[in-house]
Protein backbone atom coordinates (compact mmCIF):
# COMPACT_ATOMS: atom_id res chain seq x y z
CA UNK A 1 0.00 0.00 0.00
CA UNK A 2 2.99 2.30 0.57
CA UNK A 3 4.06 4.35 -2.47
CA UNK A 4 7.54 5.79 -3.19
CA UNK A 5 6.35 9.27 -2.24
CA UNK A 6 5.61 8.01 1.27
CA UNK A 7 9.37 7.75 1.86
CA UNK A 8 9.95 11.47 1.20
CA UNK A 9 10.23 13.88 4.13
CA UNK A 10 7.41 16.42 3.89
CA UNK A 11 6.74 19.93 5.18
CA UNK A 12 3.80 22.31 5.18
CA UNK A 13 2.25 25.28 6.92
CA UNK A 14 -0.24 23.65 9.30
CA UNK A 15 -2.26 26.72 10.25
CA UNK A 16 -4.97 28.46 8.24
CA UNK A 17 -4.02 31.11 5.65
CA UNK A 18 -4.00 34.71 6.78
CA UNK A 19 -2.65 36.64 9.75
CA UNK A 20 -2.73 35.23 13.27
CA UNK A 21 -0.96 35.30 16.60
CA UNK A 22 0.79 31.97 15.97
CA UNK A 23 1.57 30.00 12.83
CA UNK A 24 2.98 26.48 12.60
CA UNK A 25 5.29 24.85 10.08
CA UNK A 26 5.23 21.06 10.38
CA UNK A 27 7.82 18.58 9.09
CA UNK A 28 7.67 14.76 9.06
CA UNK A 29 10.28 12.28 7.90
CA UNK A 30 13.06 9.93 8.95
CA UNK A 31 15.99 11.18 11.04
CA UNK A 32 15.30 14.91 11.16
CA UNK A 33 18.06 15.72 13.69
CA UNK A 34 20.33 17.41 11.08
CA UNK A 35 17.41 19.63 10.07
CA UNK A 36 16.95 20.67 13.70
CA UNK A 37 20.56 21.82 13.90
CA UNK A 38 20.34 23.66 10.58
CA UNK A 39 17.13 25.57 11.36
CA UNK A 40 17.30 25.91 15.16
CA UNK A 41 21.05 25.80 15.73
CA UNK A 42 20.51 23.33 18.55
CA UNK A 43 18.98 19.97 19.42
CA UNK A 44 15.73 20.46 21.37
CA UNK A 45 14.84 17.70 23.81
CA UNK A 46 12.10 15.43 22.47
CA UNK A 47 8.53 16.30 23.40
CA UNK A 48 9.52 19.57 25.10
CA UNK A 49 8.74 23.05 23.80
CA UNK A 50 12.03 24.89 23.29
CA UNK A 51 12.20 28.65 22.74
CA UNK A 52 14.74 29.31 20.02
CA UNK A 53 15.65 31.36 16.97
CA UNK A 54 14.76 30.04 13.54
CA UNK A 55 17.84 30.62 11.39
CA UNK A 56 18.29 31.26 7.68
CA UNK A 57 21.21 29.86 5.67
CA UNK A 58 23.48 32.69 6.88
CA UNK A 59 22.68 32.10 10.53
CA UNK A 60 20.46 35.18 10.83
CA UNK A 61 17.16 34.86 12.69
CA UNK A 62 14.02 34.67 10.56
CA UNK A 63 11.91 34.70 13.72
CA UNK A 64 11.90 33.47 17.31
CA UNK A 65 9.42 30.90 18.58
CA UNK A 66 8.90 27.39 19.92
CA UNK A 67 10.36 24.23 18.42
CA UNK A 68 8.85 20.87 19.41
CA UNK A 69 10.52 17.66 18.28
CA UNK A 70 8.82 14.24 18.39
CA UNK A 71 11.04 11.18 17.87
CA UNK A 72 9.72 8.26 15.85
CA UNK A 73 7.66 6.27 16.55
CA UNK A 74 6.21 8.47 19.32
CA UNK A 75 4.64 11.07 17.05
CA UNK A 76 1.43 11.68 15.17
CA UNK A 77 2.75 10.27 11.90
CA UNK A 78 4.98 7.57 13.43
CA UNK A 79 8.02 9.32 11.88
CA UNK A 80 10.21 12.07 13.30
CA UNK A 81 8.06 15.19 13.46
CA UNK A 82 9.21 18.78 13.94
CA UNK A 83 6.80 21.63 14.64
CA UNK A 84 8.02 25.21 14.46
CA UNK A 85 5.63 27.67 16.11
CA UNK A 86 6.37 31.18 14.86
CA UNK A 87 4.48 34.46 14.65
CA UNK A 88 1.48 33.99 12.39
CA UNK A 89 2.27 36.34 9.53
CA UNK A 90 2.00 34.86 6.02
CA UNK A 91 5.42 36.19 4.94
CA UNK A 92 7.15 34.85 8.06
CA UNK A 93 5.66 31.40 7.61
CA UNK A 94 6.53 31.26 3.91
CA UNK A 95 10.12 32.25 4.72
CA UNK A 96 10.29 29.58 7.39
CA UNK A 97 8.84 26.91 5.10
CA UNK A 98 11.26 27.84 2.32
CA UNK A 99 14.15 27.66 4.80
CA UNK A 100 13.12 24.17 5.94
CA UNK A 101 13.05 22.88 2.36
CA UNK A 102 16.33 24.63 1.53
CA UNK A 103 18.03 23.18 4.61
CA UNK A 104 16.74 19.70 3.79
CA UNK A 105 18.30 19.88 0.33
CA UNK A 106 21.66 21.05 1.73
CA UNK A 107 22.13 18.33 4.36
CA UNK A 108 24.40 15.57 3.08
CA UNK A 109 24.61 11.95 4.13
CA UNK A 110 27.73 9.79 4.49
CA UNK A 111 27.82 9.11 0.75
CA UNK A 112 27.91 12.80 -0.05
CA UNK A 113 24.37 12.77 -1.43
CA UNK A 114 21.63 15.04 -0.06
CA UNK A 115 20.32 13.25 3.02
CA UNK A 116 16.96 15.00 3.03
CA UNK A 117 17.04 16.01 -0.61
CA UNK A 118 13.54 14.64 -1.12
CA UNK A 119 12.05 17.07 1.42
CA UNK A 120 9.04 18.55 -0.34
CA UNK A 121 5.72 20.25 0.25
CA UNK A 122 3.12 17.92 1.70
CA UNK A 123 0.02 17.00 -0.26
CA UNK A 124 -3.44 17.59 1.28
CA UNK A 125 -3.96 15.17 4.17
CA UNK A 126 -0.51 13.59 3.80
CA UNK A 127 0.42 13.87 7.48
CA UNK A 128 -2.79 12.06 8.45
CA UNK A 129 -2.25 9.56 5.63
CA UNK A 130 1.17 8.68 7.04
CA UNK A 131 -0.30 8.29 10.51
CA UNK A 132 -2.72 5.77 9.00
CA UNK A 133 -0.08 3.94 6.95
CA UNK A 134 2.22 3.72 9.98
CA UNK A 135 -0.50 2.24 12.16
CA UNK A 136 -0.96 5.25 14.47
CA UNK A 137 -4.65 5.59 13.59
CA UNK A 138 -7.14 3.59 11.56
CA UNK A 139 -9.22 4.95 8.70
CA UNK A 140 -12.23 5.87 10.84
CA UNK A 141 -9.99 7.97 13.08
CA UNK A 142 -8.33 9.62 10.09
CA UNK A 143 -11.73 10.57 8.68
CA UNK A 144 -12.79 11.80 12.12
CA UNK A 145 -9.94 14.34 12.04
CA UNK A 146 -11.44 15.98 8.95
CA UNK A 147 -14.96 15.64 10.36
CA UNK A 148 -13.93 17.35 13.60
CA UNK A 149 -12.49 20.27 11.63
CA UNK A 150 -15.59 20.49 9.39
CA UNK A 151 -18.19 19.98 12.15
CA UNK A 152 -21.03 22.49 11.83
CA UNK A 153 -22.75 21.74 15.15
CA UNK A 154 -21.64 21.01 18.71
CA UNK A 155 -23.15 17.52 18.57
CA UNK A 156 -21.23 16.76 15.37
CA UNK A 157 -17.97 18.00 16.91
CA UNK A 158 -18.42 15.87 20.04
CA UNK A 159 -19.31 12.82 17.96
CA UNK A 160 -16.27 13.33 15.74
CA UNK A 161 -14.16 13.52 18.89
CA UNK A 162 -15.50 10.14 19.99
CA UNK A 163 -14.66 8.61 16.62
CA UNK A 164 -11.19 10.13 16.81
CA UNK A 165 -10.68 8.51 20.20
CA UNK A 166 -11.50 5.13 18.61
CA UNK A 167 -15.09 4.54 19.78
CA UNK A 168 -16.37 3.63 16.31
CA UNK A 169 -13.32 1.50 15.53
CA UNK A 170 -13.77 -0.50 18.74
CA UNK A 171 -17.32 -1.39 17.75
CA UNK A 172 -16.17 -2.48 14.28
CA UNK A 173 -13.33 -4.54 15.76
CA UNK A 174 -15.74 -6.26 18.14
CA UNK A 175 -17.95 -7.23 15.18
CA UNK A 176 -14.90 -8.39 13.24
CA UNK A 177 -13.62 -10.54 16.12
CA UNK A 178 -17.00 -12.24 16.50
CA UNK A 179 -17.14 -12.79 12.75
CA UNK A 180 -13.62 -14.26 12.67
CA UNK A 181 -14.54 -16.67 15.47
CA UNK A 182 -17.55 -17.83 13.49
CA UNK A 183 -15.47 -18.13 10.30
CA UNK A 184 -12.91 -20.29 12.11
CA UNK A 185 -15.68 -22.58 13.29
CA UNK A 186 -17.12 -22.95 9.78
CA UNK A 187 -13.70 -23.43 8.15
CA UNK A 188 -12.82 -26.07 10.69
CA UNK A 189 -16.11 -27.81 10.02
CA UNK A 190 -15.31 -27.99 6.31
CA UNK A 191 -12.30 -30.17 7.19
CA UNK A 192 -14.58 -32.79 8.75
CA UNK A 193 -17.49 -33.14 6.29
CA UNK A 194 -18.87 -36.26 7.94
CA UNK A 195 -19.52 -34.37 11.20
CA UNK A 196 -20.20 -30.85 9.97
CA UNK A 197 -23.89 -30.48 10.84
CA UNK A 198 -23.66 -31.89 14.35
CA UNK A 199 -20.45 -29.96 14.96
CA UNK A 200 -22.07 -26.65 14.05
CA UNK A 201 -25.10 -27.41 16.19
CA UNK A 202 -23.00 -28.26 19.21
CA UNK A 203 -20.98 -25.07 18.80
CA UNK A 204 -24.22 -23.05 18.52
CA UNK A 205 -23.18 -21.54 15.18
CA UNK A 206 -26.74 -20.35 14.57
CA UNK A 207 -26.83 -18.61 17.95
CA UNK A 208 -23.47 -16.97 17.30
CA UNK A 209 -24.63 -15.70 13.92
CA UNK A 210 -27.90 -14.39 15.38
CA UNK A 211 -26.08 -12.49 18.11
CA UNK A 212 -23.69 -11.08 15.53
CA UNK A 213 -26.59 -9.84 13.42
CA UNK A 214 -28.19 -8.21 16.45
CA UNK A 215 -24.94 -6.46 17.38
CA UNK A 216 -24.58 -5.30 13.78
CA UNK A 217 -28.03 -3.70 13.83
CA UNK A 218 -27.05 -1.66 16.89
CA UNK A 219 -23.87 -0.43 15.20
CA UNK A 220 -25.72 0.26 11.95
CA UNK A 221 -28.32 2.36 13.73
CA UNK A 222 -25.63 4.41 15.46
CA UNK A 223 -23.76 4.81 12.19
CA UNK A 224 -26.91 6.14 10.52
CA UNK A 225 -27.27 8.69 13.30
CA UNK A 226 -23.59 9.61 13.03
CA UNK A 227 -23.84 10.04 9.26
CA UNK A 228 -26.85 12.32 9.76
CA UNK A 229 -24.85 14.42 12.24
CA UNK A 230 -22.08 14.77 9.69
CA UNK A 231 -24.04 15.22 6.47
CA UNK A 232 -27.26 16.78 7.72
CA UNK A 233 -30.27 17.08 5.43
CA UNK A 234 -30.98 19.48 2.56
CA UNK A 235 -34.38 21.12 2.88
CA UNK A 236 -35.70 23.23 -0.02
CA UNK A 237 -38.56 25.70 0.46
CA UNK A 238 -40.70 25.87 -2.68
CA UNK A 239 -43.95 27.49 -3.65
CA UNK A 240 -45.57 30.34 -5.52
CA UNK A 241 -44.29 33.92 -5.16
CA UNK A 242 -45.21 35.83 -2.02
CA UNK A 243 -46.30 32.83 0.09
CA UNK A 244 -43.65 33.58 2.75
CA UNK A 245 -40.71 31.39 1.73
CA UNK A 246 -38.09 33.97 2.69
CA UNK A 247 -39.94 34.70 5.92
CA UNK A 248 -39.89 31.00 6.77
CA UNK A 249 -36.13 30.81 6.10
CA UNK A 250 -35.57 33.81 8.38
CA UNK A 251 -37.80 32.30 11.08
CA UNK A 252 -36.01 28.94 11.00
CA UNK A 253 -32.58 30.60 11.01
CA UNK A 254 -33.48 33.20 13.63
CA UNK A 255 -31.92 35.95 11.51
CA UNK A 256 -32.83 38.27 8.65
CA UNK A 257 -31.02 36.39 5.88
CA UNK A 258 -33.40 36.94 2.98
CA UNK A 259 -35.10 40.13 1.87
CA UNK A 260 -38.83 40.11 2.62
CA UNK A 261 -41.26 42.45 0.81
CA UNK A 262 -44.93 42.25 -0.25
CA UNK A 263 -43.75 42.38 -3.88
CA UNK A 264 -44.04 39.04 -5.66
CA UNK A 265 -40.76 37.80 -7.13
CA UNK A 266 -38.48 39.58 -4.62
CA UNK A 267 -36.29 36.49 -4.30
CA UNK A 268 -34.50 36.11 -7.63
CA UNK A 269 -32.08 33.31 -6.71
CA UNK A 270 -31.70 30.69 -4.03
CA UNK A 271 -30.51 31.68 -0.55
CA UNK A 272 -29.01 28.96 1.66
CA UNK A 273 -28.38 28.79 5.40
CA UNK A 274 -27.37 25.91 7.65
CA UNK A 275 -29.24 25.71 10.93
CA UNK A 276 -29.26 22.98 13.55
CA UNK A 277 -32.13 21.10 15.11
CA UNK A 278 -31.09 19.05 18.14
CA UNK A 279 -27.54 19.11 16.80
CA UNK A 280 -28.47 17.89 13.30
CA UNK A 281 -27.30 20.23 10.51
CA UNK A 282 -30.23 21.27 8.32
CA UNK A 283 -29.26 23.04 5.10
CA UNK A 284 -32.29 25.21 4.29
CA UNK A 285 -32.60 26.66 0.77
CA UNK A 286 -35.01 29.46 -0.04
CA UNK A 287 -35.86 29.54 -3.74
CA UNK A 288 -37.45 31.93 -6.20
CA UNK A 289 -41.23 31.75 -6.45
CA UNK A 290 -42.40 29.16 -8.97
CA UNK A 291 -44.39 30.71 -11.78
CA UNK A 292 -43.93 31.77 -15.39
CA UNK A 293 -41.08 34.29 -15.08
CA UNK A 294 -41.77 37.84 -16.14
CA UNK A 295 -38.15 38.73 -17.07
CA UNK A 296 -34.90 36.94 -17.91
CA UNK A 297 -33.41 37.32 -14.42
CA UNK A 298 -36.48 35.83 -12.75
CA UNK A 299 -36.55 32.97 -15.26
CA UNK A 300 -32.96 32.09 -14.39
CA UNK A 301 -33.82 32.20 -10.68
CA UNK A 302 -36.78 29.87 -11.24
CA UNK A 303 -34.55 27.45 -13.18
CA UNK A 304 -32.11 27.47 -10.26
CA UNK A 305 -35.03 26.77 -7.93
CA UNK A 306 -35.95 23.61 -9.85
CA UNK A 307 -32.30 22.51 -9.81
CA UNK A 308 -32.24 22.87 -6.02
CA UNK A 309 -35.54 20.99 -5.70
CA UNK A 310 -34.19 18.03 -7.66
CA UNK A 311 -31.22 17.65 -5.25
CA UNK A 312 -33.24 18.03 -2.02
CA UNK A 313 -33.74 15.50 0.76
CA UNK A 314 -37.02 17.15 1.83
CA UNK A 315 -39.30 19.65 0.08
CA UNK A 316 -41.29 22.22 2.07
CA UNK A 317 -44.15 23.10 -0.28
CA UNK A 318 -45.36 26.40 1.16
CA UNK A 319 -48.94 27.56 0.57
CA UNK A 320 -50.70 30.82 1.43
CA UNK A 321 -53.73 30.40 3.71
CA UNK A 322 -55.04 33.85 2.79
CA UNK A 323 -55.36 32.72 -0.86
CA UNK A 324 -56.41 29.14 -0.20
CA UNK A 325 -59.86 29.58 -1.78
CA UNK A 326 -58.74 31.61 -4.80
CA UNK A 327 -59.29 29.49 -7.98
CA UNK A 328 -56.30 30.92 -9.86
CA UNK A 329 -54.01 30.29 -6.90
CA UNK A 330 -55.26 26.70 -6.56
CA UNK A 331 -54.63 26.00 -10.25
CA UNK A 332 -50.98 27.12 -10.05
CA UNK A 333 -50.47 25.09 -6.85
CA UNK A 334 -51.80 22.01 -8.64
CA UNK A 335 -49.40 22.57 -11.55
CA UNK A 336 -46.45 22.89 -9.16
CA UNK A 337 -47.52 19.75 -7.26
CA UNK A 338 -47.77 17.80 -10.51
CA UNK A 339 -44.32 18.90 -11.63
CA UNK A 340 -42.85 18.02 -8.22
CA UNK A 341 -44.28 14.52 -8.53
CA UNK A 342 -42.67 14.15 -11.96
CA UNK A 343 -39.23 15.45 -10.99
CA UNK A 344 -38.74 14.01 -7.50
CA UNK A 345 -37.83 10.40 -6.64
CA UNK A 346 -40.45 8.64 -4.55
CA UNK A 347 -38.09 8.63 -1.55
CA UNK A 348 -38.08 12.47 -1.29
CA UNK A 349 -40.94 13.60 0.97
CA UNK A 350 -42.97 16.73 0.27
CA UNK A 351 -44.32 18.52 3.35
CA UNK A 352 -47.29 20.78 2.65
CA UNK A 353 -47.15 23.90 4.84
CA UNK A 354 -49.92 26.47 5.10
CA UNK A 355 -48.44 29.82 6.07
CA UNK A 356 -49.91 33.11 7.36
CA UNK A 357 -52.05 31.45 10.02
CA UNK A 358 -51.91 34.76 11.91
CA UNK A 359 -53.89 36.48 9.14
CA UNK A 360 -56.98 34.22 9.01
CA UNK A 361 -59.76 33.48 11.47
CA UNK A 362 -59.75 29.69 11.08
CA UNK A 363 -56.14 28.67 10.32
CA UNK A 364 -56.67 24.90 10.45
CA UNK A 365 -56.20 23.13 7.12
CA UNK A 366 -56.98 19.54 6.24
CA UNK A 367 -53.73 18.88 4.38
CA UNK A 368 -50.29 19.43 5.88
CA UNK A 369 -49.07 21.64 8.73
CA UNK A 370 -50.36 25.09 9.59
CA UNK A 371 -47.91 27.76 10.69
CA UNK A 372 -47.05 31.42 10.81
CA UNK A 373 -43.53 32.41 9.82
CA UNK A 374 -44.32 35.85 11.27
CA UNK A 375 -45.30 34.76 14.80
CA UNK A 376 -43.49 31.40 14.98
CA UNK A 377 -46.70 29.38 15.34
CA UNK A 378 -46.12 25.78 14.20
CA UNK A 379 -42.34 26.05 13.78
CA UNK A 380 -41.70 23.61 16.63
CA UNK A 381 -43.92 20.98 15.00
CA UNK A 382 -42.15 21.56 11.67
CA UNK A 383 -38.71 21.05 13.25
CA UNK A 384 -39.83 17.82 14.91
CA UNK A 385 -41.33 16.57 11.65
CA UNK A 386 -38.10 17.26 9.76
CA UNK A 387 -36.12 15.20 12.27
CA UNK A 388 -38.62 12.34 12.01
CA UNK A 389 -38.34 12.30 8.22
CA UNK A 390 -34.55 12.28 8.47
CA UNK A 391 -34.71 9.25 10.75
CA UNK A 392 -33.20 11.09 13.71
CA UNK A 393 -33.62 9.87 17.24
CA UNK A 394 -32.61 11.58 20.46
CA UNK A 395 -28.83 11.77 20.62
CA UNK A 396 -27.68 8.68 22.52
CA UNK A 397 -24.69 9.04 24.79
CA UNK A 398 -21.58 7.85 23.01
CA UNK A 399 -22.82 8.37 19.43
CA UNK A 400 -19.91 8.65 17.02
CA UNK A 401 -19.57 10.44 13.71
CA UNK A 402 -19.88 8.28 10.60
CA UNK A 403 -20.00 8.65 6.84
CA UNK A 404 -22.24 7.29 4.13
CA UNK A 405 -19.49 4.90 3.06
CA UNK A 406 -19.55 3.40 6.59
CA UNK A 407 -23.32 2.97 6.43
CA UNK A 408 -23.11 1.36 2.99
CA UNK A 409 -20.38 -1.03 4.15
CA UNK A 410 -22.44 -2.04 7.19
CA UNK A 411 -25.44 -2.67 4.96
CA UNK A 412 -23.27 -4.95 2.84
CA UNK A 413 -22.25 -6.82 5.98
CA UNK A 414 -25.92 -7.15 6.90
CA UNK A 415 -26.74 -8.60 3.47
CA UNK A 416 -23.89 -11.11 3.63
CA UNK A 417 -24.86 -12.20 7.14
CA UNK A 418 -28.46 -12.67 5.98
CA UNK A 419 -27.14 -14.87 3.16
CA UNK A 420 -24.97 -16.77 5.63
CA UNK A 421 -27.97 -17.36 7.87
CA UNK A 422 -29.96 -18.78 4.95
CA UNK A 423 -27.11 -21.15 4.02
CA UNK A 424 -26.67 -22.23 7.63
CA UNK A 425 -30.25 -23.46 7.69
CA UNK A 426 -29.72 -25.48 4.51
CA UNK A 427 -28.19 -28.91 4.21
CA UNK A 428 -24.47 -29.70 4.40
CA UNK A 429 -23.86 -28.81 0.76
CA UNK A 430 -24.32 -25.09 1.53
CA UNK A 431 -21.35 -24.79 3.89
CA UNK A 432 -19.01 -23.55 1.17
CA UNK A 433 -21.48 -20.78 0.38
CA UNK A 434 -21.82 -20.03 4.10
CA UNK A 435 -18.05 -19.66 4.42
CA UNK A 436 -17.93 -17.36 1.38
CA UNK A 437 -20.68 -15.08 2.73
CA UNK A 438 -18.83 -14.76 6.03
CA UNK A 439 -15.60 -13.93 4.20
CA UNK A 440 -17.30 -11.19 2.19
CA UNK A 441 -18.87 -9.82 5.36
CA UNK A 442 -15.45 -9.56 6.99
CA UNK A 443 -14.01 -7.81 3.94
CA UNK A 444 -16.81 -5.23 4.07
CA UNK A 445 -16.09 -4.61 7.75
CA UNK A 446 -12.37 -4.26 7.09
CA UNK A 447 -13.03 -1.58 4.47
CA UNK A 448 -14.41 0.67 7.21
CA UNK A 449 -11.22 0.70 9.31
CA UNK A 450 -8.85 0.44 6.35
CA UNK A 451 -7.59 -3.09 7.01
CA UNK A 452 -8.83 -4.02 3.53
CA UNK A 453 -8.95 -0.90 1.39
CA UNK A 454 -8.00 0.11 -2.14
CA UNK A 455 -5.45 2.84 -2.82
CA UNK A 456 -8.13 4.69 -4.83
CA UNK A 457 -10.34 4.97 -1.75
CA UNK A 458 -7.45 6.24 0.36
CA UNK A 459 -6.62 8.84 -2.27
CA UNK A 460 -10.24 10.03 -2.38
CA UNK A 461 -10.41 10.32 1.42
CA UNK A 462 -7.13 12.09 2.15
CA UNK A 463 -7.23 14.44 -0.85
CA UNK A 464 -10.15 16.26 0.83
CA UNK A 465 -8.06 17.10 3.90
CA UNK A 466 -6.35 20.44 4.52
CA UNK A 467 -2.70 20.84 3.54
CA UNK A 468 -0.61 20.39 6.68
CA UNK A 469 -3.07 18.00 8.32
Amino acid sequence: MSLPRHQDPIAAIATAPGRGAVGIVRVSGKELQPLLHAVCGRQPRPREATYTAFLDHAGEAIDHGLAIYFCAPNSFTGEDVLELQAHGGPVVLQLLLARVIEAGAAIQGENGQPRLGGLRLALPGEFSERAFLNGKIDLTQAEAIADLIDASTEAAARSAGRSLSGAFAREIHALRDALIELRLLVEATLDFPEEEIDFLRKADAHGQLTRLQQALQTVLQRARQGALLREGIKVVIAGQPNVGKSSLLNALAGAELAIVTPVAGTTRDKVQQTIQIEGVPVHVVDTAGLREGEDEVEKIGIAHAWDAIESADVILFLHDLTRADAPDYRVVDSVIASRLAQKLPARVPVIHLWNKADAVLNPAHAEGLTLSAKTGLGLGALRRHLLELAGWQSVPEGVYIARQRHVQALRQVDEHLAGASAHLLCDAGALDLLAEELRLAQNALSEITGDYTSDDLLGAIFSRFCIGK
